[in-house]
């Protein structure tokens, strides 16, 4: 499955300009080892056929993957700037990754391209004074969060910690801590950048203001960050950084209950709460299941108080009821979820996604109902999966809607299926797989509470089949094709869910 007609129909009926990509050079690994550039001692080209382009390259999912014929794993950022010049220079196409968790199909749209690799630009410091933290280009949050600890400091993530944390910022950065500390992009306070010239430039509310809102939020779109500078938390206002975790199991004969009580409870889930709920296949049982993880910051027994409610709806197993540091959420709570099985490579696996306002347990309920379907129909595909993440708001509505790209502040949860398949061979379940995931997508859109505007997908869970009001939001949209065409007018950066250069006004698909 390419997605190249899918994305070729929508461009053409946006009726929005894209500027044409940089193209393929079957003479690259000449143009790299050939050209008069001094890189770094530390920098490495490498080529397929050797472990060092296999671990430069290697990505989450090997599903829609872009292919490249050269890698290069530059020291420091002038040599990723050199790279950027170097492949204009020459019309390469390339793609720059750190964690290599992205997951949108257009991705794959590059074939045989040149893979630019941040992973040696990881580095993190945290001066605890200021309560600020500066990490690397591909810097994880698994990888850092422990040093940001010991100095007393703590900073949201996403759901897993695998990504890449400047990825997941210029996306927008949605977690469990947002209903307090808002996204991770709001708490960009500057940021280093190539931009699509090969420039080195500082972005900031001061520095190249333009760029700094379209970073955040359309970041892909826009610039190479080789380091960023995020204002944190000191854990000493927050508990000490100890939250409250609890996982509960819920069979197939509870689940119904268990949403028509969460549809009631959700408006008015305090800022301080977030909820993830997963439907999986239980090889033990032989049938679906509903894994849910609470998480409450602040003091432990108003948090056990909390969870109580949902512990009453009667869960088949309750796990993990801990009151732990910040810093083990990912490896305690779904069961270590967000740093195993989220954080496993090589899987051939995609997915759909809709942002949801308005939380209706009837459509969880169909969804968690469809799921048990697929498991009977689909013994090949046991390992896909729905993730709901009810994420409370408070502090993304805090922030003027125009203070960034972002788009959708008003979203309170995120709902995501993701299609694992064991043989990737197979192309009848593979359609069937991608039909079945596109329409729950459908269907969740007419009760997100987004149906007036064709539905919304937060950007980093985008597919690429939405329309892009969709994932950008018609009133950002406008703006941010002329800054593409400002920033980045040949489309250099033209993979990760691209920008048109013109947008025309009023709301298209």
């Amino acid at each position: 499955m390419r997605l190249s007609p899918m994305l070729a129909a929508l461009l053409l009926s946006s009726a929005s300009t894209f500027a044409s990509p940089l193209t393929y050079r079957s003479d690259l690994k000449t143009i790299l080892t050939g050209c008069n550039i001094t890189w770094s001692a530390s920098t490495v080209m490498s080529f397929p056929g050797t472990d060092y382009f296999t671990n430069a390259t290697h990505r989450w999912t090997i599903a829609y993957e872009p292919t490249y014929a050269a890698a290069i794993s530059p020291a420091n950022e002038e040599d990723v700037a050199a790279a950027v010049k170097l492949a204009i220079q020459n019309g390469i196409s390339f793609l720059a990754t750190g964690g290599r968790h992205g997951f949108t199909p257009t991705l794959g749209e590059l074939q045989q391209g040149l893979a630019i690799d941040l992973s040696q630009l990881n580095s993190f410091s945290a001066d605890a004074d200021s309560g600020t933290a500066t990490l690397g280009g591909a810097a994880r949050i698994g990888d850092f969060q422990e040093q940001l600890y010991a100095a007393g400091l703590m900073l949201p993530g996403g759901s897993c910690a695998c990504p890449g944390y400047n990825g997941l910022s210029v996306g927008g950065g949605i977690g469990r801590y947002m209903g307090s500390f808002g996204l991770v992009t709001d708490r960009l306070l500057s940021a280093r950048v190539v931009t699509a010239t090969g420039k080195i430039v500082e972005v900031s509310k001061t520095k190249n203001r333009d760029l700094f809102w379209a970073l955040r939020g359309a970041g892909a779109n826009f610039g190479i960050i080789t380091s960023a500078t995020y204002q944190a938390e000191k854990m000493a206002d927050h508990d000490d950084g100890y939250v409250l975790t609890a996982d509960l199991y819920f069979t197939p004969n509870s689940t119904a209950a268990y949403f028509a009580y969460l549809e009631k409870v959700a408006p008015h889930i305090p800022s301080n709460v977030a909820g993830l709920h997963i439907t999986q296949w239980n090889g033990t049982t032989g049938q679906a299941q509903l894994l849910t993880n609470w998480v409450w910051f602040g003091p432990e027994q108003e948090g056990r108080d909390f969870i109580s409610q949902f512990i009453d709806l009667g869960p088949s197993l309750v796990q993990n009821f801990k009151y732990i540091p910040w810093t083990s959420i990912y490896s305690v709570s779904l069961a270590g979820y967000g740093d195993t099985a989220l954080c496993i490579d090589g899987l051939y696996q995609w997915g759909y996604a809709s942002n949801i306002k308005s939380l209706s347990g009837s459509t969880f309920q169909s969804t968690f109902e469809s799921l048990m379907q697929w498991y009977a129909e689909n013994p090949g595909a046991r390992n896909s999966a729905t993730n709901l993440e009810v994420f409370p708001n408070d502090a993304l509505i805090a922030v003027p809607n125009d203070e960034t790209a972002y788009p959708w502040r008003d979203t309170t949860a995120y709902l995501t299926v993701t299609i694992t398949v064991d043989d990737p061979s197979n192309q009848t379940l593979l359609d069937a797989g991608d039909s079945f995931a596109r329409g729950l997508q459908r269907k969740w859109n007419e009760t997100s509470g987004y149906a007036a505007v064709g539905g919304a997908t937060y950007i980093n869970y985008a597919s690429g089949s939405e329309s892009l009001e969709a994932r950008y939001g018609a009133d950002k949209l406008p703006r941010l094709a002329k800054l593409k065409k400002k920033w980045d007018p040949s489309n250099v950066f033209a993979y990760n869910n691209p920008l048109p250069t013109s947008y025309p006004g009023g709301r298209r698909h």
